[in-house]
């Protein structure tokens, strides 16, 4: 990583500023991304959690959405957490009618397929890329439930037999929030695909 490598946090809605913290903490320049001007000189994207439906309206009014995926098909790197997985995935299940998705990653999910507010839950898991490492604690709000996952997608981590964490290509998901803890192992990883 150069110091001239600049991330992207998709700012529209959500948790983006933990984003930017935490790559921050990792000493690389941060950009705030609500325009198609803002993608410009960056080397990957952070899509944070939040309301996946809202972030959907959003990026079409600010006139992200053609853009961004544009750049996502030519292999922008992308790290989206619980809203921002429904956004790469290749097909939601309980979205709204209008609501888009870029299927920039095989994967089926269920907004809020672990419940309502009030069944978020805190959880360590065993990251595949540190089997001996560390557990990572991870914080599920109303995340999105993984209910299939292609050939193509590396698993990283499950919990009770779903995936919770994947990439394919440039691009990684977690349907958590690891941007709302301290450990920025899995910002780290992100950036080995810049």
């Amino acid at each position: 990583m150069g110091q001239r490598t600049r991330i992207g946090v998709l700012a529209l809605q959500g948790a983006f500023a933990a984003h930017a913290e935490r790559f921050a903490e990792l000493g690389v320049a941060v950009r705030e991304v609500r325009t198609p001007a803002d993608l410009d000189g960056i080397a990957g994207l952070a899509m944070p959690g939040g309301e996946s439906t809202t972030m959907s309206r959003l990026l079409v009014t600010s006139g992200l959405f053609d853009e961004l995926k544009g750049r996502i098909a030519d292999g922008l790197p992308v790290f989206g957490t619980c809203a921002g997985m429904i956004l790469l995935a290749s097909e939601v299940l309980d979205g709204r009618p209008d609501q888009l998705s870029f299927g920039a990653i095989d994967l089926t999910v269920r907004r809020n397929g672990y419940g309502r507010q009030v069944d978020s839950f805190e959880t360590d898991l065993v990251l595949s890329t540190e089997p001996d490492g560390p557990p990572f604690h991870a914080v599920f709000i109303r995340a999105p439930l993984v209910v299939a996952a292609g050939p193509e997608v590396e698993v990283l981590s499950e919990h009770d037999g779903h995936v919770v964490l994947a990439r394919q290509g440039p691009v990684l998901v977690a349907s958590f929030h690891p941007e709302l803890t301290a450990d920025a192992r899995l910002h780290a990883r992100f950036l080995q695909e810049v």
